[in-house]
């Protein structure tokens, strides 16, 4: 952590979560970030914070809803509620330029018994580490002293309007940029927050859509569907004879791609082709930034085009970190989280998705072979999970280890451990060229991982 930096307790590396009803987010603790949040706000010059808020499709998305906007309220903010929207779907309406803030419910890929909270700014950006630090801190205050507004100081609800209505033409604005195209797509969009728009999103595509994992019951969500069940996907895709599937995670956030085969495009290829496009049209930038997660072959393939990869820790909002410190206009991870500049300020799996669409047309590209032409290092990612996770990443034993394996990969390949921001895991990267040294460089650093929790 950096000289000056606030450190972080309950804030992961995408807004707060756990399981609902349960540790951090029953309602009692969502009216209390609530207050905390406009408290924030306040103190730094919005005297009646107006905020826009939305959630995904989990059962307890009204119940956690409810509560937040109620603290919201009781801080004396004006709240309007987009109902079940994206989460990008609340970024694109905050830089629309009427709104001081944004909220969102929801816990984006997890399964459906969690749920979060995560917070924007007038600009649609999310917030930095040390704004959620100190939200923290309000958050404790409020607790012990915190007087509430009273009379005509409280605030009250709102509709949002015809927002999410402009969200999606201007997704469709996207999409038609594209001209005339006739490749039947198959849409898969987990059960979540985009299940009510991707048909009015893709109405007009000219080769045809088959719409899947539409059908939210509340508890469905991510359930054998979207990012994070890609098999799903790739069978809607043979059974629809689509040439390209496009699944989404809960929220909307990111996307992940396959082809006429079922094999994945991931968010390496997707940047290897936007960052093309992009580069093509004048409009990259310095490069492209990624995340230490990102496959070394991303580097390879864009160094052939001269373009830099910049690289940066894990989670969207490093990577647009990342993106200002360097200059670069695109920045994404291997995941499927995507950030192009010129168009979000945070990813959005509709927008990736038609970008990487409109790239494949203008660069000539065949979608079939782009798995063939994007040769990998292979590439072995596992997650144990750990509670005392600190403790474990800094022991001398582990760090030796790590040493150890380095010196085995001598620069052809890597190794990288890092606590997950949003759940009790380590997870092990290691990437070489030699698939059996990977395999047993993996093998020996969860060995002694395990050695250290016994």
């Amino acid at each position: 952590m950096a000289a000056g930096e606030k450190e972080r307790r309950l804030f992961g590396t995408d807004g707060v979560r756990d399981i609902a009803n349960q540790g951090i987010m029953t309602p009692e603790s969502a009216l209390s970030f609530g207050r905390a949040f406009v408290s924030f706000l306040k103190d730094r010059g919005s005297k009646r914070p107006k905020i826009a808020s939305c959630r995904d499709t989990r059962l307890s998305g009204a119940m956690l809803e409810s509560a937040l906007l109620s603290g919201m309220m009781s801080e004396g903010a004006e709240v309007y509620t987009l109902g079940i929207f994206p989460t990008p779907g609340v970024s694109f309406v905050l830089r629309q330029g009427d709104f001081d803030a944004g909220a969102v419910i929801s816990a984006s890929h997890n399964p459906a018994e969690y749920n979060g909270i995560k917070f924007f700014d007038s600009r649609g950006f999310k917030l930095k580490d040390d704004d959620e630090a100190a939200i923290e801190d309000y958050l404790e205050d409020i607790i012990r002293t915190r007087t509430r507004p009273t009379g005509d100081a409280i605030g009250s609800l709102h509709d949002a309007g015809d927002r999410t209505g402009s969200y999606i033409k201007w997704l469709q604005g996207m999409l038609s940029s594209i001209g005339e195209c006739g490749l039947p797509l198959a849409v898969d969009a987990a059960n979540g927050a985009a299940s009510d728009l991707v048909e009015h999103v893709f109405e007009y595509w000219g080769g045809g859509v088959f719409h899947c994992g539409v059908e939210y019951n509340g508890l469905n969500i991510n359930d054998g569907v979207g990012v994070m069940h890609m098999e799903h996907l790739a069978s809607a895709v043979a059974t629809s004879s689509s040439r390209l599937g496009m699944a989404f995670d809960g929220d909307t956030d990111r996307v992940l791609l396959c082809d006429h085969l079922g094999r994945v495009i991931d968010g390496d290829i997707m940047l290897w082709i936007i960052g093309r496009y992009l580069k093509s049209a004048g409009a990259l930038g310095s490069g492209v930034a990624a995340t230490v997660m990102s496959n070394m072959a991303l580097e390879e393939k864009l160094s052939e085009h001269g373009i830099e990869v910049f690289r940066c820790a894990v989670g969207d909002r490093y990577v647009l970190e990342k993106m200002r410190e360097t200059g670069a206009s695109l920045g994404g991870e291997q995941s499927g989280h995507v950030i192009a500049s010129d168009y979000v300020s945070t990813g959005d799996g509709i927008c990736t998705g038609i970008l990487f669409l409109k790239s494949c047309l203008s660069l000539g590209e065949d979608i079939d072979t782009l798995v063939d032409r994007f040769p990998r290092y292979p590439q072995l990612l596992k997650n144990l999970k750990i509670t005392d996770r600190e403790t474990v990443l800094s022991s001398p034993a582990l760090e030796e280890a790590c040493e150890r394996a380095r010196e085995k990969l001598s620069g052809a390949g890597r190794i990288f451990l890092r606590p997950s921001g949003t759940e009790p895991l380590i997870r092990i990267l290691v990437e070489a060229r030699d698939e059996q040294l990977m395999r047993t460089i993996s093998r020996d650093i969860e060995e002694v991982i395990l050695k250290l929790v016994r």
